[in-house]
């Protein structure tokens, strides 16, 4: 049989003549592997083809069966509907509906669950709905087709409701096997789509009395549920409860924690994973413990993975080298990155924007711009996260012209429509490039309304460039839409300080107090030999700060001689000069670097997470340290990544 599908492949452009000399060879070939004439021959053939995803060959074979004059039977249809369902075929189908339909075969339960498959697939709900309700007494199958079909199509509260309905029918009809596993998944699948957890519980509940629960697919997507619920110590819970566990539970897991931003805990489940050796990884667990990494900054780590991405032959996954790129490109090593971008033998619209992503943030303003060329010169055509990627890389090197006009193509070239993102990109274009005014007009034009983001760009801008008066504006539109959040209090504070009005500050700072807010702290890690150690402002916690405070000491000295003046403008509190310098000199990024050059061997690059951005004095200071020490430094800030090297920063200072 294997052989007759291989034939069907290559002579696949026959099926469409029967009187050509290939046409005849390839009959010939058939007649002698096969009974022409039997219906199951030509069901396994269909069969195998669709089995091994050639829908489009499946379907050719069904053609070529009914020009024969073949009658499919009950088990013909199942596997060309699935073929058109995987095709997204919706006329096809139509016609393969039609034939079961004179032939008296829509009924079937197996046939019945195969067209709601392929009208759901095709996103003909009401098709799909109109064939459940005519199927007589559905199964499990049935049931569940319909409630996947819902999940599919965006439509949780339908899928929920059905589920609903084929517990009353199994109920009324004392028939247990309408509940099975496979629709017990369909139904958590909804809850991850709902995410509310008092729905995700209450079905958690009945899947217990069903005694469903212990089905390690159940338990599987339970565990990304809870996660969509917000509740990961419950889908710990979870996953700690199963009594057996294949790589879809470690993996649940250890995205689950990556897409959290929880990445020690994703490493550490790898990790355990790894060690206990019950469970083989495969690509997907790589790709999810890279982008643990990426979100972690931790170098090392994603050396180790790689390293096992090469043992196991996956370089060429796609999905794995877009995760690996991401990985290097947000641990500051956008080379590497670049490397691996350019072994990948396939790329998607992931792939690129990834590499575009990967440039922007390190201010390679014109990578970018090539590389996203190149995209538009290949197949594929840029979506709107690709624009946002494109955008910020204009921003970060300050490509005013160029976001300008990738920002009115969107729509003109490509039909894409600027959405919130987009225009924050924008204004933060506008706005670091001095454009203040130009950044208001672009968010007073706006079809859409104004997010914090977009407020917020503009409120950023204005702390860079001192605009009282704007900054004035922006943080009132942000006090409206977030209240709560102190970052923008302290940003208006920062402003009126930076221009020496302390009683404006005050009264922000008041504020600040009055109403409860509290300002998420800064802090700073670095990895060194596989471990992360974080830093917070003045930190006496950690057990070498008194060798680290001993160091920055020792190079103030050096400092000052190499003509430092600190940035006192960096602290923004109305104290004397001394006090200030001394807020300065604890910063978490110094005393992370601090700690790296004197716990690494001369000449050691240093890597720097920062959680917040950058402030002024800090990076004046590792400007110098990198000239002093002779070392490369990298922080990434919450905003881009900054290179010091030889007394200068890759910004050039535009940050």
């Amino acid at each position: 049989m294997v052989a007759v599908c291989s034939a069907i492949r290559k002579g696949r452009f026959c099926f469409s003549s029967s009187s050509s000399s290939s046409a005849g060879t390839l009959a010939v070939h058939f007649d002698r592997l096969v009974d022409r004439s039997s219906v199951s021959s030509w069901n396994s053939i269909i069969s195998d083809l669709a089995r091994d995803g050639d829908s489009a060959d499946a379907l050719r074979a069904f053609s070529w069966m009914r020009r024969l004059s073949i009658t499919p039977d009950r088990s013909t249809f199942p596997c060309a509907l699935k073929s058109c369902g995987s095709l997204a075929r919706l006329w096809p189908g139509r016609q393969v509906h039609l034939q079961a339909f004179l032939l008296g075969l829509h009924p079937d339960l197996f046939v019945a669950s195969s067209l709601i498959d392929m009208y759901s697939k095709c996103a003909e709900l009401v098709d799909a709905r109109r064939v459940f309700d005519e199927t007589p007494l559905p199964n499990a199958v049935v049931w569940t087709s319909m409630i996947v079909g819902f999940v599919v199509n965006s439509r949780p509260r339908e899928a929920l409701t059905l589920f609903k309905e084929s517990l009353v029918a199994a109920g009324a009809e004392e028939r247990d096997e309408t509940i099975d596993s496979v629709s017990a998944v369909a139904a958590l699948s909804a809850c991850s789509r709902m995410s509310e957890r008092r729905i995700t519980s209450g079905i958690h509940g009945l899947l217990v009395r069903l005694g469903l629960a212990a089905d390690v697919g159940v338990g599987n997507t339970l565990i990304d549920a809870y996660a969509k619920c917000g509740d990961l110590h419950l889908s710990r819970q979870v996953f700690e409860g199963m009594d057996v566990r294949d790589a879809i539970s470690w993996n649940s897991l250890i995205s689950v924690y990556a897409q959290n931003g929880l990445s020690p805990e994703a490493m550490d489940a790898f990790s355990d994973m790894f060690n206990r050796g019950s469970v083989d990884h495969n690509e997907m667990t790589l790709s999810a413990v890279l982008l643990a990494c990426a979100q972690a900054g931790t170098l090392q780590f994603g050396r180790c993975i790689h390293s096992q991405v090469v043992r196991m032959g996956l370089e060429n996954d796609i999905y794995v080298g877009t995760s690996l790129v991401d990985m290097y490109a947000k641990c500051g090593q956008v080379v590497m990155a670049r490397q691996a971008f350019d072994l990948m033998k396939n790329r998607n619209i992931k792939s690129w924007t990834a590499m575009i992503a990967g440039y922007g943030m390190h201010g390679r303003g014109q990578e970018a711009m090539e590389v996203f060329t190149h995209m538009r010169r290949s197949s594929l055509k840029p979506n709107r996260i690709t624009f946002i990627s494109v955008l910020a890389a204009c921003s970060h090197a300050g490509l005013v012209d160029e976001g300008r006009h990738w920002f009115n193509a969107m729509k003109k070239e490509y039909d894409i429509d600027p959405g919130l993102e987009h225009y924050a990109c924008m204004v933060d274009l506008l706005g670091r490039a001095g454009h203040l005014k130009e950044a208001h007009g672009l968010i007073t034009g706006m079809k859409l309304r104004p997010d914090s983001v977009v407020w917020g760009a503009l409120l950023a801008a204005c702390r860079i460039h001192k605009d009282i008066e704007l900054g004035e504006l922006s943080a009132k539109k942000l006090f409206e839409l977030e209240p709560r959040n102190c970052g923008y209090y302290v940003l208006l504070s920062n402003i009126y300080a930076s221009a020496g009005l302390w009683n404006d500050a005050k009264k922000m700072r008041a504020q600040i107090k009055s109403r409860g807010l509290v300002k998420p702290p800064g802090y700073s890690s670095v990895e060194l030999r596989g471990k992360v150690h974080v830093f917070l402002v003045g930190d006496k916690e950690h057990p070498d700060h008194e060798e680290t405070y001993r160091y920055l000491a020792v190079l103030a000295v050096k400092m000052r001689a190499a003509g430092y003046v600190p940035d006192t403008g960096s602290v923004l509190h109305d104290v004397d000069q001394e006090e200030k310098e001394a807020v300065l000199g604890v910063h978490s990024e110094k005393l992370a670097v601090g700690f790296g050059i004197i716990n690494t061997a001369p000449g050691t690059a240093i890597r720097v997470i920062k959680n917040l951005r950058i402030c002024g004095d800090c990076h004046t200071v590792i400007k110098l340290v990198s000239e002093i020490e002779g070392r490369e430094v990298v922080v990434r800030d919450s905003n881009r990544f900054h290179h010091f090297s030889n007394g200068q920063c890759s910004c050039g200072d535009y940050w």
